[in-house]
């Protein structure tokens, strides 16, 4: 258990590692390259590292150093695997490397904790199945485990639902330039996330492969395309910077979050100017974005875009004057804890009033209190609610460890608030 100190913070500047996202993206790209591939900046937490093993486990040599990877791709292929490739609970791990597999050799059974097994992912199996893959819910549950046929990708056309998950379409977008065909998508349902489909894009593009697409809805990318080797660079994670923003907005002080720019493919960069809608000034730089802190007002807000930072939005929801609204963020239920339920429990132990909805979430500022947050093994909750232990006295992390899942340094470098 971590209890957190509130501080009276002035002026800080801050370092995050490098965005989880895009460093799944660049690894799992660099693995489908046609050769040895340098990655700079990458996040080194446990989601990443279940990556590369499962990489590993497929017959991609993957070699650390400190401030780099290298990963050696074998061209759109992948070796035979005769063991289960355990992913814990990395969604992004899952989804992405569902659609891998398609392009290797043999059956792939990928498993995971028992939360992974009640996230969904059928719907990715079935446009899966429409490609001619044989993919599959291994306990009939439409959750991983999930096992895939390599090698079986005979169609070009298939529908996809992102209403879950903009992953499902991420994992068809990086497999489709190796497969013999090609592929046409097109999305039937959503997508949420968009800006995670942006950055899947942006990735295939860095590496050499050419797509056209009608917004969020269709996309064709030719097939028989190669991946190309060289070195490549990871931006620092929006989605953590928010926390330290969030820092500021609560203690009223200022805090520049270092690597982070406007121009970020991350949607979650646009949560400085949730922060500004709510009474804070930002200041965008070349090398950075500061947030300083102010006064806080309520806002109604769709985050259907920025689902990572809803719940850090709640609590400093939970400082301001009125009654905060999130819009349009069901698919939270499906995260590594149901966040809107999570966040919504703990606020109501520190004294704010919190309620969800279908596809949201309200929270109404007022005194707040100490109290041990039960973080349900998910790193955001144990993260947003350090936001709160900054201002109020008495908020103990239980469980604090498992912020290794996506920052293990967290703790560090809040703690280093000044």
């Amino acid at each position: 258990m971590m209890e957190i100190i509130p501080k009276n913070l002035t002026d800080n500047t801050v370092r995050v590692p490098g965005s989880k996202s895009y460093t799944h993206r660049v690894c799992m790209a660099a693995a489908l390259s046609n050769g040895p591939c340098r990655v700079l900046g990458s996040l080194d937490s446990d989601d990443t590292r279940l990556t590369l093993s499962a990489l590993e486990s497929m017959g991609i040599a993957v070699g650390r150093e400190p401030g780099a990877i290298f990963i050696s791709g074998k061209n759109g292929r992948f070796d035979p695997c005769d063991h289960p490739i355990h992913l814990g609970n990395s969604g992004t791990s899952m989804r992405l490397l569902s659609g891998l597999a398609a392009l290797g050799i043999g059956d792939y059974v990928l498993t995971g904790s028992d939360r992974m097994q009640e996230r969904p992912i059928n719907d990715l199996l079935s446009a899966l199945q429409e490609l001619g893959v044989s993919a599959v819910s291994v306990n009939n549950t439409g959750c991983p485990p999930v096992c895939i046929t390599g090698g079986t990708i005979t169609g070009t056309r298939t529908h996809i639902n992102c209403s879950t998950s903009s992953q499902y379409l991420s994992a068809l977008l990086l497999i489709a330039p190796c497969s013999p065909g090609g592929m046409d998508i097109e999305v039937t349902g959503g997508p949420v996330s968009k800006p995670y489909i942006d950055m899947t894009l942006d990735i295939m593009d860095r590496f050499g492969i050419t797509f056209a697409r009608n917004g969020y809805t269709g996309f064709h990318v030719p097939g028989a395309q190669t991946y190309q080797s060289g070195e490549y660079i990871v931006e620092p994670d929006a989605s953590q910077a928010g926390y330290f923003w969030a820092a500021a907005a609560v203690t009223g002080s200022r805090v520049k979050v270092l690597g982070i720019t406007k121009a970020s493919r991350q949607g979650d960069v646009r949560f400085a100017e949730v922060l500004a809608a709510m009474g804070c000034k930002v200041e965008y730089h070349e090398d950075g974005i500061t947030v300083i802190g102010g006064p806080l007002s309520a806002v109604t807000v769709d985050m259907a875009d920025m689902p990572d930072l809803v719940p850090t939005l709640a609590v400093i929801a939970a400082f301001a004057d009125g009654a905060t609204v999130i819009e349009n963020v069901a698919h939270l239920r499906a995260k590594e804890s149901d966040r809107l339920e999570a966040v919504k429990n703990e606020l109501c132990k520190m004294g704010i009033d919190a309620r969800t909805r279908d596809s949201g979430i309200s929270v109404t500022g007022g005194p707040m209190h100490g109290a041990r947050i039960k973080t349900y093994d998910d790193h955001r909750i144990a993260m947003c609610f350090s936001v709160a232990g900054l201002k109020v006295p008495g908020v103990m992390i239980e469980n604090e460890g498992c912020v290794a899942k996506s920052f293990p340094g967290f703790f560090n470098v809040i703690n280093a608030l000044t």
